[in-house]
């Protein structure tokens, strides 16, 4: 099996080593498992909150914990554990998962059950940093962006896929039962991961104080900063996109789901078109998505009541929308080429940072001024991402 070392020298002169394949396809199944796990429990709150005698917005605090302990403890868990040997560390990560997620199947109180949520949250940034820059080192500095979008295609199947499977499996057997059934995959995966993956070369120990210099660098800064806004202004439409069809758009309650699948569809587009772009220019990309992100999330409400009208808008917001993920992750590393594992892992922070704002100002959009004004004032957001980026940019081209 190929070191990381090995793939390393193979790919200096930029070219994608040939036996990088397999092992970024097994982390984009990974990583598809572990977004499952993350938003599969958003399906789950009604019966969850019914089993254990809570309210739904009680109950929904446990999404809220889980962003919040991502945001939280993942940049200083990654730099801690970011030498440590990768295969080891993707299986250690899925066993967590598997332990977590029967933890949850056997909760018998919302505190057993917020502990089953808190602990695999500690565990997924480290996964998106570590996995993020093993994708990067495999693929090759020509091929990385691509390489990490492949990884990111995890989060894009899991949305389309992983999530409404998800959900329909669980109505059938249970909320335990699909708690069950992701221990068991997780487990698997696990297992899968020590089969087939090669050893990777662990990096060398670098202390906590020399990574977080980064920290230091306003162009890092500015980078992660238009990662929060950037996922801000996604979420604050996003989060109520299946209202806005609903109440908007008057699509049957019952087709909204299959409304859902299609913007994760055309997701896959974007999420390979933001994949081969980044890797040319990462502000460029950044620029040109966002500015589509933006002509999507304001032109669906005013071309709601034209079915062709709408479906253009929807594409283009999806594709835009799929596509900054990995465009965002590698930007960011690209600004931090030295500690590229922490610098994944605080966009993932800003990711996470970046849905809590989204959903709290579009909820606040929709009591103050109407839902429909909710992609308006997503657009808003995106257009002063637009103006950030440009300033990067223009100084990226005049150094």
């Amino acid at each position: 099996m190929p070191s990381l070392e090995n793939i390393s020298s193979t790919t200096a002169s930029g070219e994608r080593s040939t036996g990088a394949s397999l092992p970024i396809a097994i982390l984009a199944l990974a990583g598809f498992l572990i977004v499952t796990t993350e938003f599969l429990i958003i399906g789950l709150l009604p019966a969850l909150a019914r089993d254990l005698g809570m309210s739904i917005s009680d109950a929904g605090l446990l999404v809220t914990l889980f962003a919040f302990t991502v945001m939280l403890f993942g940049p200083p868990l990654t730099a801690l554990f970011s030498h440590l040997d990768r295969k080891r560390t993707f299986i250690v990560i899925l066993l967590i998962f598997a332990a977590s997620n029967a933890l949850a199947a056997l909760s018998t109180s919302v505190w057993v059950l917020a502990i089953a949520r808190f602990i695999p949250a500690l565990a997924l940034p480290v996964f998106w940093g570590t996995a993020s820059e093993t994708a990067s080192l495999l693929a090759g500095p020509r091929h990385a962006g691509k390489a990490v979008a492949q990884v990111y295609l995890g989060i894009s199947a899991a949305m389309l896929l992983g999530i409404p499977l998800g959900t329909v499996f669980a109505d059938a057997v249970g909320w335990r039962g699909a708690f069950w059934a992701l221990a068991a995959l997780s487990a698997c995966m696990a297992a899968l991961l020590a089969l087939s993956m090669p050893r990777l070369a662990p990096t060398p120990k670098v202390a906590l104080a020399q990574q977080a210099r980064i920290l230091r660098d306003p162009l890092f800064i500015m980078n992660l900063l238009l990662s929060i806004l950037l996922f801000t202004a996604m979420f604050a439409a996003y989060t109520y996109l299946a209202d806005m069809l609903e109440r908007i758009a008057h699509i049957e309650s019952a087709r909204v789901g299959w409304w859902l699948m299609g913007f994760g569809a055309v997701g896959l587009i974007g999420n390979a078109l933001g994949g081969r772009y980044v890797d040319r220019s990462p502000l460029g990309s950044t620029l040109i998505f966002t500015a589509l992100l933006a002509l999507g999330m304001s032109a669906c409400v005013p071309l709601a009541g034209s079915l062709s009208g709408l479906i253009a808008m929807l594409a283009v917001w999806g594709i835009a929308h799929t596509a900054l993920f990995p465009i965002c992750q590698i930007r960011v590393m690209k600004a931090a080429p030295q500690a590229q594992a922490l610098a994944g892992t605080l966009n993932v922070s800003a990711a996470n940072a970046g849905i809590g704002l989204g959903s709290i100002i579009g909820g606040a959009t929709i009591e103050h001024l109407g839902l429909e004004a909710i992609g308006y004032v997503a657009a808003a957001l995106a257009a002063v991402a637009i103006v950030i980026a440009w300033q990067l940019w223009r100084g990226h081209l005049k150094t």
